[in-house]
Parts: C-alpha cells; sequence; structure tokens
C-alpha cells in the first residue's frame, strides 16, 4: 500500500492506464520511425499508427480523420484555435464571445488578442454555472467571428449546452469552438449534431500520457479556415508544423478507445461514488455545491464550506487526500478562484473550496474513507474557530 493520501484530483490529470502505456510502449523503442518519412517500413509503422488514432478520435466525436490535427495538448489547440480564426477572419470582424468560467487557456488567449484591436465579450454564468442563451443570443453581432464555450468545466464539472450553443451560431454564421479537455471520453459529443466547429481536446485528462491533445477543425459545411501559429514544415495540413509525436499519439488513441468502451458503466460507478460522498458531507451545514447538481461530469464535485479558512482547510485535508483547493496560484500571487467568484461567491467562500475530481481507480472504500475526514476537519476548525 502506498503512504501517498487518496488522489482524488483527475481533473487535474490521470495515471497513464496501463494498458495505455503498453501500446504505446514499442513506438519508443521497435517502431521508432517518422511518420513523415513514407520512404521506409518505419516511417510506414509510425504513420500507420498516426493514422489509427486520427480514427479513433474522429469516430469518437463524429467528424472525419483529415479533420484531426495533433498538438501539445488543449492549450495549444485553444491558441490555435482562437488565434488562428482571429487572424484568417479579421478582416471579417474582430469580435469574439467567450465565458468568465472558462480555462484560462481560452481566457488569455483573448486577452492577448484584445491588445491588437479585438474586442472580447466575456458572458457570466448563472448561479448554477451554465450560461444564459438568451444572453449569447444578445451577445452576438454582425462582426462576431467566434464564440468559445468549453464543454465541460474543469472546476465545478458543469455541462454547457453544446447543441443549443452550437444552434445559435450556425444560425448567425459564427465558428463555434468549445474546449473539451475534460469532457473527451467521458460524455458523447458529437461534433454534426452540436454543430461544433472547432474542438480541442487532450490525452492526459482520460488517462493517457500528457503533452499530446488535438484540435478538430471542421472542413465542410461550414469550411473553417486557420491562420497557423507553428510554421517550418507545413505538418498537419499546414496548421500546425513538426514532428509528430507518436508513442504519445498512439497513447491517446489508446486511452480514448477504452474510455469510450467503458463510458457507460464507468459514468455510472462514479455518479454513485459522487453522490455517496455528497451525501456524507451534505449533512453538515453551511455545505455549499457549487454547479448545477446534475448537469455535470460524473465524478465532479466542487464544494464550499462556511466558517472555515481556506488555508487551514487545505492543510486539514491533505493528509488523507489529494484535492484541489478553490484558490489558483499565479507568479507567486495567491487569488481566489475566477470559476468560483463567477458564481457569485465571496472571496473568503471562493478560498473555502475544494474540488474533488474521481476517477478510474477510486473506490468505495476509499470516498467513505474520505468523507469522514473531510467531515471531522471541518468540525474541528468550526470548534477552533470559536474557541478564537
Amino acid at each position: 500500500m502506498s503512504n501517498h493520501p487518496i488522489y482524488l484530483d483527475y481533473h487535474a490529470t490521470t495515471p497513464v492506464d496501463e494498458r495505455v502505456l503498453a501500446a504505446m510502449l514499442p513506438y519508443f523503442t521497435e517502431k521508432f520511425g517518422n511518420p513523415a518519412s513514407i520512404n521506409h517500413v518505419y516511417g510506414w509503422e509510425a504513420e500507420a499508427a498516426v493514422k489509427q488514432t486520427r480514427e479513433i478520435l474522429a469516430a469518437a466525436i463524429n467528424a472525419t480523420p483529415e479533420e484531426v490535427v495533433f498538438t501539445s495538448g488543449a492549450t495549444e489547440a485553444n491558441n490555435l484555435a482562437i488565434k488562428g480564426v482571429a487572424e484568417a477572419y479579421f478582416q471579417k470582424g474582430q469580435h469574439i464571445i467567450t465565458v468568465a468560467t472558462e480555462h484560462k487557456a481560452v481566457l488569455d488567449p483573448c486577452e492577448y488578442l484584445k491588445t491588437l484591436g479585438f474586442e472580447i465579450t466575456i458572458l457570466s454564468v448563472q448561479k448554477d454555472g451554465l450560461i444564459d442563451l438568451n444572453q449569447l443570443e444578445k451577445a452576438c453581432r454582425s462582426d462576431t467571428i467566434l464564440v468559445s464555450v468549453m464543454a465541460a468545466n474543469n472546476e465545478i464539472g458543469v455541462l454547457q449546452s453544446l447543441a443549443e450553443i452550437g444552434e445559435i451560431c450556425r444560425d448567425r454564421n459564427i465558428i463555434f469552438h468549445t474546449d473539451a479537455a475534460q469532457a473527451i471520453g467521458k460524455i458523447p459529443l458529437d461534433v454534426q449534431a452540436m454543430k461544433v466547429d472547432l474542438m480541442s481536446l487532450t490525452a492526459h485528462k482520460v488517462y493517457g500520457p500528457k503533452g499530446i491533445g488535438a484540435l478538430y477543425v471542421r472542413r465542410r459545411n461550414p469550411r473553417v479556415q486557420l491562420a497557423p501559429q507553428q510554421h517550418g514544415g507545413g505538418h498537419e495540413r499546414g496548421m500546425r508544423s513538426g514532428t509528430l509525436y507518436t508513442p504519445q499519439i498512439v497513447g491517446f488513441g489508446k486511452a480514448v478507445e477504452i474510455a469510450l468502451a467503458e463510458q457507460a458503466t464507468e459514468t455510472e460507478r462514479l455518479t454513485q461514488l459522487r453522490q455517496s460522498l455528497w451525501l456524507q458531507l451534505s449533512q453538515l451545514e453551511g455545505i455549499h455545491l457549487n454547479g448545477h447538481p446534475t448537469q455535470r461530469l460524473a465524478g465532479s464535485l466542487n464544494i464550499s464550506v462556511e466558517g472555515v479558512d481556506g488555508a487551514a482547510l487545505s492543510l486539514g485535508l491533505q493528509p488523507v487526500m489529494a484535492v484541489s483547493s478553490g484558490s489558483a496560484c499565479s507568479s507567486a500571487v495567491t487569488a481566489p478562484s475566477h470559476v468560483l467568484t463567477a458564481l457569485g461567491h465571496s472571496e473568503q467562500l471562493a478560498y473555502a473550496s475544494v474540488r474533488v475530481g474521481i476517477g478510474r481507480f477510486n473506490t468505495a472504500e476509499e470516498i467513505d474513507i474520505v468523507g469522514k475526514h473531510a467531515i471531522a476537519t471541518i468540525q474541528s476548525l468550526r470548534k477552533q474557530k470559536t474557541l478564537v
């Protein structure tokens, strides 16, 4: 048994599944060729492996293999989507719409574009974390070139209504991008039914390796143009130059393949574990569930706790469980989560928050241990506060 705390931060990253690692290993040693080397068997082997993963990812989202562009992860995919559209459609318009609860990999590129003269509309969210579709409709203009709304929130697990958003964008000839880093393999995704034009994906949230992601780029109805952000060789239909990392790509494909095969049963299991933990924690007063109660990822539970200090809460939980706090550190400056403050929480309540990400290797026994420890920690901290 490991002396490490119980891992409950599966939204931050996941361990590589042993089945994924086994699929990857030959491509480090035996099948090490460059997929762009088309004159010998080493290149052919690598090219075939890359092609297979394109097919797996395309099938997972109802796209075609040619529409899958490999990147180093979802951050690069988001940057390529947002900056690529901005540069390619600059003459059509300079207005972009996104949401206050987006990942920084979306918000920061938008902030950068503001310095170049683009106008960015950042939609607020309702108390449950969902956007108001009427507000989105009102925000759309004749010069709006892109709407970027994430599929599943990385902090509160809320699932946005992609099909309805896609319909709004398609009716107005606006390109629709979604960051689906947290969603791939966990919920059904269909770029045709949802009318998604650009979709960012990553492997390490779904038991695949870090350092590999992809961007779906629609080729028809409508054909989306992107200005490349990385030049040098014209790889990936000219959108993302650089030698493809075959072992990582193979791992990505295997991870998604496994996730899709197990999606239904795993969703049910994780939902039961999440509900079990929430049932324990909700016995205490002053515990707030962040995000929509049902329209959320199966393994996602984010709570805010009244009457405790955020740092003390994090410290008290650490010996037993590995979770993320409600704050984010950037450049050595601690700030409350922008997602939780967007829900309307005070700074104190945002600080005293815990993000629990339940995953493939968690058990019911672990959840029971975690629940009991969390309750004891909160009760102890509240008692200490009343004694001061």
